[in-house]
């Protein structure tokens, strides 16, 4: 993003610039209340109002790793019979980590230790799960970076960039397991999935169709 084009306000760059590491991005999201409407709305709402769920989260943390000059890169876990998950990804020492919003505490941040983008998502796989505690993880995108939606304004528009959420839910995906393998998950531990879900919004958890195989 060239100087002339920057978007921010002097008080905006002010808060990004306390942003300064993955995981004070990290920090900030945890604090924000979870958005339990069917919107996506861009990073500058998010930095005012201090509340988001995961694309906007995602988005959000894009645009403040962006601000470090560092690649806006989002990638997209597909689930079953659940929610699916946006994550920002970031690259240090030729490792992946990720930051996150979400319901489930499990399904946040993590450190750049990764090797490969296949090795950060299945860092997920185990603790992501349902409310019922079906792991629901199944496959992964490549990262895809937000440049392409500049003409959207994406960092600070006050439209709903729901075209973003479209475009991940259509990129090619990665199976992380086989069939055979989904057929044979156990559920999670009940004190696992009670613990993952503390300090949840209940009004944006995902309602499971009881009826659903694995």
């Amino acid at each position: 993003m060239k100087f002339n084009d920057d978007p921010w306000t002097k008080s905006e760059k002010e808060a990004l610039k306390r942003l300064s590491t993955p995981y004070a991005i990290q920090k900030f999201l945890d604090e924000c209340n979870y958005n339990t409407t069917e919107e996506t709305r861009s990073p500058r709402y998010v930095l005012e109002n201090k509340r988001a769920h995961c694309a906007e989260g995602a988005i959000f943390a894009a645009a403040c790793l962006e601000f470090q000059g560092r690649p806006p890169l989002v990638l997209d876990l597909k689930a079953y019979n659940d929610d699916d998950h946006v994550i920002a990804v970031f690259k240090e020492n030729n490792c992946w980590g990720s930051i996150a919003k979400s319901n489930f505490t499990t399904l946040r941040y993590r450190e750049p230790v990764y090797r490969s983008l296949r090795e950060l998502a299945m860092s997920y796989f185990d603790l992501y799960f349902n409310t019922r505690g079906d792991k629901s993880l199944r496959s992964y995108s490549l990262p895809f970076n937000l440049n392409r939606f500049n003409r959207l304004k994406w960092r600070t528009t006050m439209n709903d960039l729901e075209d973003i959420g479209y475009f991940l839910d259509k990129m090619k995906h990665f199976p992380l397991i086989s069939d055979i393998q989904a057929e044979k998950l156990e559920r999670a531990a009940p004190l696992l999935l009670e613990s993952s879900m503390m300090g949840s919004d209940p009004a944006g958890l995902f309602k499971p169709d009881s009826k659903s195989e694995k």
